[in-house]
């Protein structure tokens, strides 16, 4: 006798029960399965990005908002601070401090983050180059995998960066295009998401009386200009150096010309290319693969001169986690400065409290929603043995052993366990595809919907024995039919 078949053909007898049934069972197994995949997948990403730092500073406010800014790259900055006050912090001879490294946040473009920093950020999230270079001059950036992925942005490609972290054309900054110079290889970490750059290139975008100046792809007067083979100009008021000369000293305004005839520059300085061993004493511009007049990226002294600009916020590492001054130092900072301290554990951990808040209310409903489950199936095989009670009675008859009807009743119940327990993980998947596109878009962040998750597992075999458990006291009567009782009705 086919048990398997029997035990189909009866739960299909009742297609509205069996859909009620594998819905509500779905709808339990699909909520907790989405919570634990979604859960791991951004306590993954907190990790991740972690990068061993031991304490932010940033301007007052909240110390989770400033965070998950600055590590995390999901909220706005508390503010900025001044470089007066983060100058100490950022000093490579203080003695509590490892290594840190300044951040300068607000522009974004096409949504995504523009970070003013040093190429320690590199290190700091052990990420390495996939194509190009480190920045070496303002209005120069480097970008992350997901961002060149998304944007479609390559070496020599040019933007203009937008006030504030969201998009709007509005509010470029289309006096100051930034070059891409390089491109960071997948690391899992939020620079994937990031635009990174020099600090200066923060400053330079957001100083307005620099408009006009000589950026690339812009035509500009008064500045001097770097011009490659031309042909036919005519050179009026100037000191000229022709065809390839090396060694020369041109002073502050000489200039070196290849193959020009024609062109009338008026009162322009020039300065050409492909020239070797020119001396142009203020008006070096033979930089390799540097076009523009933008300034050399700042170094970390020339960062801590700068006392009357702003950053955003600051990464710290510690040279000894132990040092009692070190596990004070947060508390000193919040008492005795302008500034906020906050370290990331301590504040990740609260986090991680506030969301389990919400994930165990939302699993406990999932709970209960399985527990209605459990209660339709049983009060549907229940009433399904009342209505079939001369069919097991005749079961027996014909040589089935009690054992053998226990069993058939207790399959319906897995049964009907397994085909929900199948759709709900189905639909947890469904609902993770369209709610990673939507998280992926809003915070950049990449989220894989068809991630499997080892709990599937322990859900399954969780979901099957509360098939059996509600078909238990149906299977019993079934193993306890009197037939003779029955059939003589």
């Amino acid at each position: 006798m086919n048990w398997i078949r029997l035990a189909w053909r009866n739960i299909i007898h009742q297609p509205l029960t069996l859909l009620l049934n594998v819905l509500l069972f779905a709808l339990s197994i699909g909520l907790m399965y989405f919570l634990l995949m979604l859960n791991d997948q951004l306590k993954t990403k907190f990790d991740n990005n972690l990068a061993d730092v031991d304490l932010v500073i940033g301007a007052k406010g909240s110390g989770l908002q400033m965070i998950l800014c600055s590590m995390y790259h999901v909220d706005a900055p508390t503010g900025n601070i001044p470089m007066s006050d983060a100058k100490p912090f950022l000093n490579p001879q203080h003695p509590l401090i490892k290594s840190s490294l300044p951040l300068s946040l607000g522009d974004n473009y096409k949504g995504y983050r523009i970070v003013g920093t040093e190429h320690g950020i590199v290190d700091f999230y052990k990420a390495s180059m996939a194509e190009g270079r480190l920045w070496n001059y303002s209005l120069e950036a480097v970008i992350g995998s997901s961002v060149a992925d998304k944007l479609g942005l390559g070496i020599g490609d040019r933007f203009f960066s937008s006030h504030g972290l969201e998009e709007a054309d509005d509010l470029a900054h289309d006096h100051a295009a930034i070059k891409v110079v390089g491109i960071l290889k997948p690391s899992g970490s939020v620079l994937d998401q990031l635009i990174v750059t020099d600090t200066r290139t923060v400053w330079d975008v957001h100083d307005h009386s620099a408009e006009g100046h000589d950026h690339e792809g812009h035509d500009h007067d008064d500045h001097d200009h770097a011009h490659h083979d031309h042909e036919g100009h005519d050179h009026d008021d100037h000191d000229h150096a022709h065809d390839d000369h090396e060694g020369h000293d041109h002073g502050d305004h000489d200039h070196a010309h290849d193959d020009h005839e024609g062109h009338d520059h008026g009162d322009h300085d020039h300065a050409h290319h492909d020239h070797e061993g020119h001396d142009h004493g203020d008006h070096d511009h033979a930089h390799h693969d540097h076009d523009s007049h933008a300034a050399k990226a700042l170094t970390r002294g020339e960062l801590l001169a700068e006392e009357d600009k702003e950053i955003t916020s600051m990464l710290i590492r510690y040279k000894n986690k132990t040092d009692f001054r070190t596990l004070s130092l947060a508390r000193n900072i919040n008492a005795n400065t302008n500034l906020l301290a906050a370290a990331p554990p301590i504040v990740l951990n609260m986090l991680y409290d506030r969301m389990g808040l919400g994930t165990k209310a939302l699993q406990l409903l999932a709970l209960l929603i399985a527990l209605v489950s459990a209660i339709s199936i049983f009060i549907s095989l229940f009433n399904s043995l009342r209505a079939r009670k001369y069919e097991l009675a005749l079961l027996r008859v014909n040589g089935a052993r009690p054992l053998g009807l226990f069993g058939l009743i207790s399959f319906e119940g897995v049964l009907l366990a397994f085909i929900g327990f199948v759709a709900g993980i189905i639909l947890a998947y469904v609902v993770f595809f369209f709610a990673a596109g939507s998280l992926s878009e809003r915070y950049h962040y990449n989220f894989d919907p068809f991630q499997w998750h080892p709990s599937i597992l322990w859900i399954g075999l969780g979901a099957l024995a509360i098939g059996f458990i509600a078909a238990l006291l149906p299977a019993i009567k079934a193993y306890r039919m009197d037939i003779h009782h029955t059939l003589s009705k």
